[in-house]
């Protein structure tokens, strides 16, 4: 596991990093750096990490040894790989209110990953979940700890539901969920969204399938003001409604009970049309010798007719048969 080492004070920076004395920012990015910095500036407020190949956060990875607390606020550590996040990995930042983990690969995210981060009001983790961490993710995010979390960024992350048990457990203003794959908004989720007036959502470039389980969701987009971006949610499936705006919807389009009875009106119609067809049959088959003579008479009556037509037309062919006639 590795610690940092100790705490550099006054105008000391980390090698290879670019202190802002002024601002209170290090940054320290495109080093191919594999560990967490050693020394870090007692000074510094904001620490930027990018581009580096940093593949796990280890538990108290941000502890010094003689125990002096960081006075970070702001942590960003998008684009390192990361593919690991150990409990207590943000031990000794009690500060931070803004932690960034985008563009990260993450597989484990720890029960206790955000443990001692109750100040932290923003938490980024655009396109950075693989499937094994999505599964993690829901219990990673205590409300209990993360109770004054405001924001919460989730795009790009092939999710496909809200990773949120419950939303009442934070203070959430906005939670964004653009590019995943949610078909649909579950009926539970929508009643929490009602409770949560404050939270803004974002769901734009998602999968939605339009048929009658999207009703809940659809009364939500239609009666509240909280998705702001719900112009711009469109239907991919079915085929039919492909590329429609979830707004533009009517609501029998929704309606379960509407698409119930349509289907079972099309099996009762199929059922009446076979009824009819062995009637039709029976009909027929109790009454193929009466319909043989019918069509035995019906032939003899043409014949008898084309005879007449023909020896008529003997008749007005044969100039013979035309003087006898005179």
């Amino acid at each position: 596991m590795f610690v940092c080492q100790h705490v550099l004070s006054e105008d000391e920076c980390p090698l290879s990093c670019i202190c802002a004395r002024d601002s209170g920012t290090v940054t320290c990015h495109d080093k191919e750096d594999t560990e967490l910095p050693g020394d870090i500036p007692e000074w510094v407020t904001t620490l930027i990490l990018r581009g580096n190949n940093i593949s796990t956060l280890p538990g108290g990875g941000f502890s010094s040894n003689n125990g002096t607390k960081l006075e970070l606020t702001t942590l960003s550590l998008s684009h390192n790989g990361i593919m690991v996040i150990e409990a207590d990995a943000f031990t000794g930042l009690p500060r931070l209110r803004l932690l960034d983990l985008s563009h990260n690969r993450l597989v484990y995210i720890s029960v206790q990953a955000f443990h001692s981060l109750q100040e932290l009001r923003s938490l980024y983790l655009n396109d950075s979940l693989l499937a094994p961490a999505v599964a993690q993710l829901s219990n990673a995010l205590h409300g209990d700890i993360l109770c004054n979390l405001h924001r919460l960024e989730l795009s790009g992350n092939r999710l496909k539901t809200i990773p949120i048990s419950r939303l009442d457990a934070f203070n959430l203003h906005t939670l964004v969920l653009t590019n995943n794959s949610i078909e649909n908004i579950g009926k539970e989720d929508v009643s929490s969204l009602y409770r949560q007036k404050q939270v803004r959502v974002y769901l734009s470039l998602n999968p939605f399938r339009c048929n009658c389980e999207l009703e809940s969701f659809y009364f939500w987009l239609k009666n509240s003001s909280q998705c702001v971006d719900a112009a711009r949610l469109l239907c991919a499936e079915p085929d039919a409604k492909k590329g429609i705006p979830i707004e533009w919807l009517r609501g029998e389009d929704v309606d379960c009970l509407n698409e119930n009875l349509e289907a079972v009106s099309y099996v009762f119609l199929g059922i009446v049309l076979a009824l009819i067809g062995i009637v039709f049959l029976m009909v027929l088959y109790l009454n193929r010798r009466g319909i043989k003579r019918w069509l035995n008479n019906i032939r003899d009556a043409c014949r008898d007719q084309m005879e007449v037509y023909h020896y008529r037309y003997e008749q007005d062919s044969d100039p013979r048969l035309a003087n006898v006639a005179v």
